[in-house]
C-alpha cells in the first residue's frame, strides 16, 4: 500500500464529483436549503389554524366565543351558514369549523347542558390533535368566565417549578435545525461514496484501474476519505452558517469535539455505501437499495423518535448501526453541551462498528473486481 496512491486516486475522486453537477447541487440542498426548511416547517404547532364558526345562537356568549380565537395560533374565525360548513370542509378551507346551537345561551343559564360540535379535518393530524384541546379550552374559560362575570385561575395545593433545560423558549426548530443536519451526514455520505463506485463501473474506468499498480484497499480507502472530506466541509459549513448564523441556532457544546465524531461516523457510513454499491449493479438499483436502508436507519437511530419509546428488541438491535451512536453523540453535545468524558462510549463503539464494515466492505469490494 502507497499512501500517495491514495491521496492520488482520491483527488480523482473530487473532480469526478466536481463534474457532476446533479451530485453538487444535492449537497448544498441538503445543507442549506433543507436545513431551513426543515427547521421552520413545523406542523406539530398551532399556527394561525383555520376556523370558521356556524353561529345559530347570536347571542352575547357565542360572540364571547368568535372573539376569543385570534393569532398567532388561529386565524380570524369566518362566520359561515351550516350548508357551508361541510362544503368548506370538503375542501380544505377549514380545518376547524364550530357550530353553536339555538338557544345555546337560554340553555346554558338554565342550567341544562347544551352541545356546541367542532367538526375537525383529521387529514392535517398534528394541527387537528392539539387545535382540538386548544379550542375546548377556550370554549370552557369563555363559558366559565360568562357564568362566574369574573375569569378565575385555577389553584392548585402545590407549586410545581418548571425548568427547561438547554432550550428554555421550547423552540422546536432548534431540534429540527441539527438533527437534519445529522441526517444529511449520514443520508448523504452513502450516497456519494456508492455513487462514485457505480460510476466508475458505468463509465468504465474500473478497468483502467485494474490495470494500474493499485490495490483494492487503495481505490476504496481513496473513495472513503475524498467523499468523507466533501461531506465533513459540508456539514461543519452548515452548522456554522446555516445553523449558527442564519437560523440563530445555539450550538452548546464543541465543534471540534463534534466533527471529530462525524470523522467516525463518517468513516463507518461511508464504508456501508461501498457495500451497497457492490450488491447494486445500476444506479437505480443502488437507489432502491439505499431507501430499504437508509429510511430504518433514520426512522429508528433517535433522531425522529427518542428511543425510550421503542420496543427494547429495536432498541438493542438498532445499537448495530453506526447512526444510532452517532445522533446520541451529536445530540449530547451540540445540545448539552457533552464533552469526552461523556461521549466516548460512543466513540468507541464507532471505531468498532466502522471497522467491522471497513472489513466486511473490502472483502466485497475484492469480489466485485474479480
Amino acid at each position: 500500500m502507497r499512501l500517495t496512491n491514495i491521496v492520488q486516486l482520491g483527488i480523482k475522486e473530487l473532480w469526478g464529483l466536481i463534474r457532476d453537477p446533479m451530485m453538487l447541487a444535492l449537497i448544498i440542498y441538503a445543507f442549506t436549503i433543507s436545513i431551513y426548511t426543515a427547521s421552520k416547517a413545523m406542523p406539530e404547532t398551532l399556527n394561525r389554524a383555520a376556523i370558521a364558526v356556524v353561529d345559530e345562537d347570536q347571542s352575547p356568549i357565542s360572540s364571547r366565543i368568535i372573539t376569543a380565537f385570534n393569532p398567532p395560533y388561529f386565524s380570524i374565525p369566518k362566520l359561515i351558514t351550516q350548508s357551508e360548513m361541510d362544503r368548506r370542509m370538503d375542501a380544505g378551507l377549514d380545518t376547524f369549523a364550530l357550530d353553536i346551537p339555538p338557544n345555546f345561551q337560554r340553555d346554558l343559564l338554565a342550567n341544562k347542558s347544551p352541545t356546541i360540535q367542532i367538526n375537525v379535518d383529521a387529514t392535517r393530524m398534528s394541527q387537528a390533535f392539539t387545535g382540538s384541546g386548544y379550542v375546548q379550552s377556550i370554549v370552557t374559560s369563555e363559558i366559565n368566565e360568562f357564568l362566574k362575570h369574573y375569569r378565575a385561575a385555577s389553584t392548585v395545593p402545590i407549586e410545581l417549578a418548571q425548568r427547561a433545560r438547554f432550550n428554555p423558549t421550547l423552540n422546536k426548530s432548534w431540534f429540527s435545525a441539527i438533527n437534519n443536519v445529522i441526517n444529511s451526514i449520514t443520508m448523504l455520505s452513502i450516497v456519494l461514496t456508492g455513487a462514485a463506485l457505480i460510476r466508475e463501473r458505468e463509465h468504465g474506468t474500473t478497468e483502467h484501474l485494474l490495470v494500474m499498480p493499485v490495490t483494492p484497499f487503495e481505490i476504496m480507502a481513496s473513495k472513503i476519505w475524498s467523499m468523507g472530506f466533501v461531506v465533513l466541509i459540508a456539514s461543519a459549513f452548515s452548522l456554522v452558517f446555516v445553523v449558527k448564523g442564519w437560523l440563530a441556532v445555539p450550538i452548546q457544546g464543541s465543534l471540534a469535539l463534534f466533527l471529530f465524531g462525524a470523522t467516525l461516523h463518517l468513516f463507518a457510513t461511508t464504508c456501508m455505501g461501498i457495500f451497497l454499491a457492490t450488491m447494486a449493479g445500476t444506479m437505480p438499483q443502488f437507489g432502491l437499495l439505499l431507501m430499504l436502508v437508509l429510511l430504518p436507519l433514520q426512522a429508528l437511530s433517535g433522531s425522529m423518535t427518542p428511543r425510550e419509546s421503542m420496543p427494547e428488541i429495536i432498541q438493542n438491535i438498532m445499537l448495530a448501526a453506526p447512526n444510532t451512536h452517532f445522533v446520541m453523540l451529536a445530540q449530547s453535545i451540540l445540545f448539552r453541551g457533552a464533552g469526552l468524558d461523556v461521549v466516548w462510549p460512543q466513540l468507541l463503539a464507532l471505531i468498532v462498528i466502522g471497522s467491522v464494515l471497513f472489513f466486511l466492505s473490502l472483502r466485497r469490494f475484492r469480489q466485485f473486481l474479480r
